[in-house]
């Protein structure tokens, strides 16, 4: 996707104030309009209409960028990064699925965001292995739940409990925990205190508001569940493609009264045709994961 000089970015020198209000100019679009701009970048790749799909939902990203600031990091810098997943998002969205691109871009502006925050944070590497990832965003949660808010090492027991709900071992538990209470980068470190007590990098961390880890994994399983759906859709015929579509995969399902009108039938074999679709859609969907060997998590 081409580089968008024209994009407002966000900069500790301009002030976040200032950015949030040049990105509010831009106009929410209307879905007609969505799918048309989003036709013209997908078979013309027009990126005048890529760059109007991408400052309508700058908003979205800013949004979503502010659920991360408890990390410690630059504000504007996740910021940027939540607008790196945007163009992606854009540039890999398919407008004929039937989905928004709001509820498609949100998990490629999340996992960008995480990405960075992985990157940038010395004590979690690039090669972390994912249950080490849900471990970083959710062990602090972890200890909260179970009362296990004591310094230094965890009592065994805790340990064990942490290990068997976040599905990962008792000796990760261990390194990470005294990873995330000093070293490198203490959470620990106080960082302002007032008449009620001292606040610590760690009271910020958790986003009440969003559950990081569930979302990196839901993301990645999501996009394995929309490609299979978009390879088993070629199994339908187009008017059991296009009855599909319109039926359950837009935010506001058609009803089979404009359906029969559409195709001159009865409201009875509109109804027919959509199930017959929908069963042979699960069939080849079935059929697609486990040949993928996806088929636990298809």
């Amino acid at each position: 996707m081409a580089n968008y000089t024209g994009l407002p970015a966000p900069s500790p020198e301009q002030g976040l104030n200032r950015y949030m209000q040049e990105i509010r100019k831009f106009p929410f679009l209307e879905p007609e309009e969505e799918y048309m701009l989003a036709k013209r970048w997908v078979e013309d790749e027009d990126t005048d209409a890529a760059h109007q799909l991408v400052t309508s939902h700058l908003r979205l990203a800013a949004k979503i960028a502010m659920g991360y600031r408890g990390y410690g990091l630059p504000v504007a810098e996740v910021i940027s990064e939540a607008n790196v997943g945007l163009m992606q998002a854009v540039k890999k969205f398919d407008p004929e699925k039937g989905f928004r691109l709001a509820t498609y871009a949100m998990w490629w502006i999340r996992a960008s965001i995480q990405e960075y925050v992985l990157r940038s944070w010395s004590m979690v590497k690039l090669g972390t292995t994912s249950g080490q990832k849900k471990l970083f965003f959710n062990l602090r949660k972890a200890k909260n739940r179970i009362g296990a808010l004591e310094e230094g090492d965890l009592r065994p027991e805790n340990v064990a409990r942490i290990a068997n709900d976040l599905n990962v071992t008792e000796k990760e538990v261990i390194s990470m925990n005294r990873r995330m209470s000093g070293g490198d980068a203490s959470l620990n470190a106080v960082v302002s205190a007032d008449g009620e007590g001292a606040t610590q990098w760690q009271d910020w961390l958790e986003d009440e508001d969003a559950d990081q880890a569930g979302d990196y994994e839901a993301k990645d399983e999501l996009e394995t569940r929309r490609e299979l759906l978009a390879e088993a859709m070629e199994v339908l015929n187009d008017r059991e493609k296009d009855i599909l579509v319109q039926r359950r995969l837009q935010d506001k399902p058609i009803t089979l009264e404009e359906l029969s009108g559409q195709y001159d039938v009865s409201r009875e074999r509109i109804r027919q045709i959509e199930v017959r679709a929908f069963e042979k859609l699960q069939e080849r969907m079935r059929a697609l994961a486990d040949e993928k060997g996806l088929l636990e998590s298809a």
